[in-house]
């Protein structure tokens, strides 16, 4: 059955789909090097593609001494005073593990920062194939003991902490709330988890929002999320850990409150909703926002997809009712 698509989401699907360097099934080793290594520059058309930076927010980037050596960071800070200490949100970026930067979060990160009112950290963790799991989960950690430690000198209250990630942030996002609360690490107050990649185990290919995107394959294709998946996870790992698949984790009770965002033309939509379940069995707070006519990664492309709006308004009216 064809899929009837918003235009908006029609346009970047064909956008997607004529550039061999925007699927990583279909990029050469040297696409994939100059991929990773790009910068992509502030303003111009990358703005217009994935959405500019809020008016009245300051950023910089700077970086800290992690357990590997350097980790940067992207900050995002409200200009006009309003209250200090802020909360303090630290996002992970999407990419399959593979791709992405904190720079391709402009939009989203600096909604929250002015309309929360909060900081928001970004991380710029290392990518596979080069550094395979738990290269980037250890970074996104030692990112949040980071900003624990320094929320005071950023503006920010250490016992207001958030976490957000979109897709293989997701991922990040909802395990580093599972092994603080394990660790006794920092404490979270929130999780947003949009589009979470929440299974990598087999069982994800029964998922009939797996098994529909079989033909489908609107902006993420199987194979993608297949190659994607054969980066970060070596043959050695058990794709079952909570660490890989949080849906699997043996004790999910205990954990901040969350919003989960899943998009029906999704892959991962079953998935995200089996986790979001998950957290609801296990006791916690989780509210679920489903939109329907939306395809994976719709938030990094807001002026195509008219849901993604919308979607930031439910987060930051969540990270609000937790943070604030």
């Amino acid at each position: 059955m064809t899929t009837k698509l918003r235009p908006g989401v029609r346009a970047l699907d064909r956008l997607m789909k004529s550039n061999p360097a925007m699927s990583v099934a279909r990029m050469t080793h040297e696409q994939l090097e100059k991929a990773q290594s790009a910068v992509i520059p502030d303003g111009g058309m990358a703005s217009l593609f994935l959405g500019r930076l809020q008016k009245g927010v300051d950023v910089r980037t700077t970086s800290f001494a992690a357990r590997h050596g350097e980790l940067p960071l992207r900050i995002y800070t409200p200009q006009a005073w309003r209250r200090t200490p802020r909360p303090v949100v630290l996002n992970f970026h999407g990419g399959g593990f593979v791709l992405g930067s904190a720079r391709q979060c402009d939009w989203s990160c600096s909604i929250v920062a002015k309309e929360l009112d909060a900081v928001v950290v970004s991380v710029d963790y290392r990518l596979a194939p080069t550094h395979r799991y738990p290269a980037g989960l250890l970074d996104c950690y030692d990112a949040l003991e980071w900003v624990a430690a320094h929320a005071p000198d950023l503006g920010g209250d250490p016992s207001r902490i958030g976490v957000m990630g979109d897709s293989a942030g997701g991922n990040l996002a909802a395990v580093i709330a599972i092994a603080a609360r394990d660790e006794s690490g920092p404490v979270i107050g929130h999780q947003a988890l949009i589009y979470p990649v929440t299974d990598m185990t087999e069982a994800l290919q029964d998922d009939p929002s797996y098994v529909d995107n079989t033909d489908r394959g609107i902006v993420l294709s199987n194979e993608d999320m297949e190659i994607f998946r054969d980066f970060y996870v070596s043959e050695h790992d058990d794709a079952g850990d909570f660490r890989l698949s949080p849906v699997l984790a043996p004790d999910l009770s205990g954990l901040p409150p969350a919003v989960v965002v899943v998009a029906g033309l999704d892959p991962l939509h079953d998935s995200g909703v089996r986790y979001a379940q998950a957290l609801v069995d296990a006791g916690n707070e989780v509210a679920v926002e489903d939109f329907h006519v939306m395809p994976h990664g719709f938030l990094s492309f807001p002026y195509f997809c008219v849901s993604a709006r919308p979607a930031m308004d439910a987060i930051v009216a969540s990270q609000r009712a937790a943070l604030c």
